[in-house]
């Protein structure tokens, strides 16, 4: 499989998943459960951790690798004493279905044929090493179309970002690090990343390790020898992602991209995601 095509398939169902975490909808439902509301991040890890039940701030902290241990503790497993992970994963969805009911521009009852074609690129990812990805697989398919193509889109990113997280540390970056390089090649401002919660002094001693290593340049920017190595972690991520669209094969999987079309366009014309996001969706 072409990466190009695997990276398309990637900046197509990206939004589809990561709207979760900004809809009015996932809000209310967090509310409901009891989670605080005046910022994103206490639901935020409540819902992406919730597959894998009631763990600790460690294990998140490992799963999610770019976020500050500090940050994910104030929030693990605080998490789980406001709602059980059953009651997160159920709300998730609840908010999911409203929100692609309402979508302007998103016909919910014209996506069973894009819902089977990504069910079945989910079904065919191979889990091991990938723990949010098993998780996320691991849980019961809804009926709804919009919500099959929801929760595939979930499996199908976290399959990625687990291979990306192997891809860093075969880069050998640490999370800080992995921030820093990827803010130093333009992904994103170093403001968007502020929001894995690092220090200031964590994030100058991370640049200070990267220049150590000819990474980093005086001003911050990537050398040479790091925008090298950022490209190598992407491709590797690429490489890793593959697995499912190979299985899925190039007519069915071109086939999906012409499906998801209508919704993705409406997902980004809701204007909820944020033009920079610490992914750099649309940037590598």
């Amino acid at each position: 499989m072409d990466v190009a095509r695997v990276r398309q398939m990637w900046h197509l169902l990206e939004p589809l998943h990561a709207v979760l975490y900004y809809a009015p909808e996932t809000f209310e439902e967090a509310a409901a459960l009891g989670y605080a509301t005046d910022e994103r991040w206490p639901s935020y890890f409540a819902w992406r951790a919730a597959p894998l039940g009631p763990v600790g701030a460690g294990q998140v902290a490992s799963a999610f690798y770019s976020f500050s241990p500090a940050m994910v503790e104030r929030h693990v497993p605080e998490a789980w004493r406001v709602a059980a992970p059953g009651d997160v994963l159920a709300a998730r969805l609840r908010a999911m279905d409203r929100f692609y009911r309402r979508l302007p521009g998103a016909d919910v009852d014209a996506l069973k044929e894009a819902a089977d074609l990504a069910r079945r690129a989910a079904e065919a990812a191979v889990h091991a090493g990938r723990p949010l990805a098993a998780a996320n697989a691991a849980l019961p398919w809804p009926d709804a179309p919009h919500l099959v193509l929801w929760q595939a889109a979930t499996v199908l990113r976290e399959h990625r970002g687990d291979g990306h997280l192997a891809a860093l540390l075969a880069a050998g970056l640490d999370p800080v690090e992995a921030l820093v390089s990827f803010a130093a090649v333009g992904a994103a401002s170093t403001e968007t990343f502020a929001s894995r919660g690092w220090s200031a002094d964590e994030w100058a001693a991370a640049r200070e390790r990267l220049a150590a290593r000819g990474l980093v340049a005086a001003d911050g920017g990537a050398t040479d020898a790091g925008r090298a190595l950022r490209a190598e972690v992407e491709r590797r991520t690429d490489e890793l992602a593959a697995g499912p669209w190979a299985v899925l094969g190039e007519h069915d999987t071109a086939r999906l991209s012409e499906l998801l079309g209508g919704v993705w366009l409406a997902v980004l014309g809701s204007g909820l995601l944020p033009r920079e996001n610490t992914l750099g969706v649309g940037k590598v």
